[in-house]
């Protein structure tokens, strides 16, 4: 890694809109989007695969064989073949590029339409790393309108994350994780923000821990992981050819971690978990089946001593009880939980969904036993006019004032309320019925900096309600999206001899 200038250069939106069209030509014949995407991300990491190898200088060999081109000479009668060969060998491979192709299938059984795809739609784009990097991301922004997959759960809006990113400043010397990183949004901002602001006099230890693990993350979905991955390797984040993958499959709730980092950065999947086991970590406080609270307790563990974490968490997080408000509690004595936003409605795939990001560090305890917590200031970006945001695929709302409130990298004693900004002292927030979090800042009339007590009426737990059912009924369409090749036509003929 050897950053020098910044990796977010504009795109084509043209061609995102080829590509996007493409698709639509796909879903016509039974390709849904995510599949399309899917498909586009193993054909690109090929393409690139092939032009590294093909280069006049410092050329590199990724895949041990030049792929793409044994897919461009094939007559189209017999692409289909050699297209899910080349999937199945490279799937087979260690390290970052077998997770690239990892139980990665040929979902487009046209030969003429995958011919197409190939020599029409990836072969004509030639552009720079940086360049194809930003045109995966936009698509990745279309694909998360895609309701029937319920894709849109796997991604957070990127100017959340921007925001979020610089408030908590990564630095040269940061470990950065995501352990739910969806498709890596959190991991390549953060990426972004370094490269922005890479400094001068880099020691060559501090570089090699860049290149060897400096970002990490988890992904509980095969698929997703995939599309992280082809989202780091296109912005740079990591190599194809590295021997580690920095994303590792699997659930990051099941065990306690085996690294840890300076910085957290997440957004872990709303709703609750599909059976009623709850995860048995020593390390946790209480045991729940909120997935939520859950990944709370496992960002405590994967904190080193004085790291620091942003985390995107649904409203109920901050006023469920029982385990709850024993988490909550721990929090605030464990950790300093110095900053909550307060995010607008309707900016996630799941209508009605109220979110907040809790903005905390993890300093050594106290001697004299007391919480690690002083003040909890709060932004509420919700009240009085912005109860409702544009969808997450439009202009969203404006998270600069919130930035500047918060004065990144300055002393919380020079911030200043306002009223959509005020601080609660620790002892307040301890002494609230259930420790309950769900602060709002109020504007006049009912004071310059008044407080509402949580609406507990019937209108609000529907609304609750229904963003969690909304959230499920999104990963059962996923489940279905992903069991699709294994299902049984019900008009086959086995079908009709058992009727």
């Amino acid at each position: 890694m050897n950053p020098t200038v910044s990796s977010r250069p504009g795109y084509d939106q043209a061609l995102v809109d080829w590509l996007w069209n493409f698709g639509n030509v796909l879903r016509d014949n039974g390709t849904s989007g995510l599949e399309y995407i899917e498909q586009l991300a193993s054909l690109i990491v090929l393409k690139r695969a092939h032009e590294q190898r093909q280069r006049p200088l410092n050329g590199q060999d990724v895949l041990g064989f030049d792929a793409w081109a044994q897919l461009t000479s094939t007559e189209r009668d017999h692409l289909v073949p050699v297209y899910e060969q080349i999937l199945d060998l490279l799937a087979a491979r260690p390290g970052t590029l077998g997770l690239l192709f990892r139980r990665a299938q040929n979902r487009i059984p046209d030969p003429a339409l995958l011919h197409r795809l190939i020599v029409d739609v990836v072969d004509r784009h030639q552009g720079s790393a940086g360049d194809i990097g930003a045109v995966f991301e936009a698509l990745l922004v279309r694909m998360s309108t895609d309701t029937k997959t319920g894709a849109g759960q796997y991604f957070t809006p990127r100017p959340l994350i921007e925001a979020i990113v610089q408030c908590v400043q990564p630095g040269i010397d940061d470990t950065v994780a995501d352990p739910a990183c969806g498709t890596g949004g959190f991991l390549i901002k953060a990426f972004d923000y370094l490269v922005d602001h890479f400094p001068s006099g880099v020691t060559a230890a501090q570089r090699k821990r860049l290149d060897q693990g400096a970002f990490f993350g988890t992904e509980l979905v095969d698929a997703t992981a995939r599309l992280a991955t082809t989202n780091l390797v296109l912005h740079g984040v990591t190599r194809a050819d590295e021997a580690h993958p920095c994303i590792t499959v699997g659930d990051a709730l099941a065990r306690p971690p085996v690294k840890r980092a300076t910085l957290v950065l997440t957004n872990p999947p709303f709703g609750r978990r599909s059976t009623s086991d709850e995860p048995y970590r020593e390390d946790f406080w209480t045991l729940t089946t909120n997935r939520q609270l859950n990944f709370l307790q496992h960002i405590h563990s994967l904190l080193e001593t004085d790291g620091r974490a942003a985390v995107v968490v649904p409203d109920s997080v901050l006023f469920e009880g029982g385990p709850g408000e024993l988490i909550r509690r721990r929090l605030l004595s464990a950790c300093d939980v110095h900053t909550l936003l307060r995010l607008p409605t309707g900016i996630f795939y799941a209508a009605g969904l109220k979110a907040s990001v809790l903005f905390f560090d993890k300093p050594d305890p106290r001697p004299d036993g007391s919480p690690s917590t002083t003040r909890l200031w709060v932004y509420d970006l919700r009240s009085p006019h912005t109860a409702t945001a544009k969808p997450m695929t439009e202009a969203g709302p404006d998270y600069c004032d919130f930035v500047s409130a918060y004065r990144p990298g300055r002393p919380r004693s020079e911030r200043v309320e306002t009223p959509r900004f005020r601080s609660f002292a620790v002892q307040e927030l301890l002494a609230r019925s259930g420790v309950n979090l769900d602060l709002q800042v109020a504007a006049p009339p009912h004071g310059p900096f008044a407080l509402e007590e949580p609406e507990a009426d019937l209108h609000r737990m529907a609304q609750d309600i229904s963003a969690e059912l909304g959230a499920a009924l999104a990963e059962f369409a996923a489940l279905a999206e992903a069991l699709r090749p294994y299902g049984v036509d019900a008009d086959s003929p086995d079908r009709e001899a058992e009727r």
